[in-house]
């Protein structure tokens, strides 16, 4: 279920749109933040799996230098 942003509906109500659109038109708003949470997830997920594939391939490089 998704939440009204209050001040995005009282500006659309003064604004003279209706109460439907305004109502609309504010879970709107409050829904955009939440729709890139899962992208945010899964991109922090793809950082740690680079990290983790650049640690295996360059900890053997490093490894044949120095000894």
């Amino acid at each position: 279920m998704s939440a009204i942003v209050k001040e995005v509906y009282d500006a659309f109500r003064e604004a003279g749109v209706s109460e439907e659109k305004s109502a609309e038109a504010a879970k709107a708003v409050a829904d955009f933040d939440t729709r890139f949470s899962k992208i945010e997830a899964d991109l922090l997920v793809l950082k740690w799996m680079v990290g983790l594939v650049i640690a295996a391939e360059v900890l053997p490089l490093l490894k044949t230098l120095f000894t």
